[in-house]
């Protein structure tokens, strides 16, 4: 088994910067891939990062350039800048034995999520 325990978040002006990081804690030879989630009031889930254990990154169109993600052995870090408004969401960090499952919202572990808000 594996918790995830995130932390970061909170709240921002436009054009500002933060970071997320989350730790992987327990059996972390099963996982092949992290990646941070968001989700808006209203909206659907969206994938924003991926990091396979190969050090293959991924990003979601809307966040490309501006947001980074790096992984450390067990902790997974989103570094965000320049925010916009439209960044507010609720983060998640996410686990998989796949990348391919990681990629299509299927997920062995989940994190409890961090809000962030980005104000105008």
């Amino acid at each position: 088994q594996v918790q995830l325990v995130q932390s970061g978040g909170g709240l921002v002006q436009a054009g500002g910067s933060l970071t997320l990081s989350c730790v992987a804690a327990g059996i972390i030879s099963s996982i092949n891939a992290m990646g941070w989630y968001r989700q808006a009031p209203g909206k659907q889930r969206e994938l924003v990062a991926i990091f396979t254990n190969d050090g293959a990154t991924n990003y979601a169109d809307s966040v490309k350039g501006r947001f980074f993600i790096s992984r450390d052995n067990a902790r997974l870090y989103l570094q965000m800048n320049s925010l916009k408004p439209e960044d507010t969401a609720v983060y998640f960090c996410a686990a998989d034995r796949s990348s391919s499952r990681l990629r299509i919202g299927i997920h062995d572990y989940w994190g409890r999520g961090t809000q962030v808000t980005v104000s105008s």
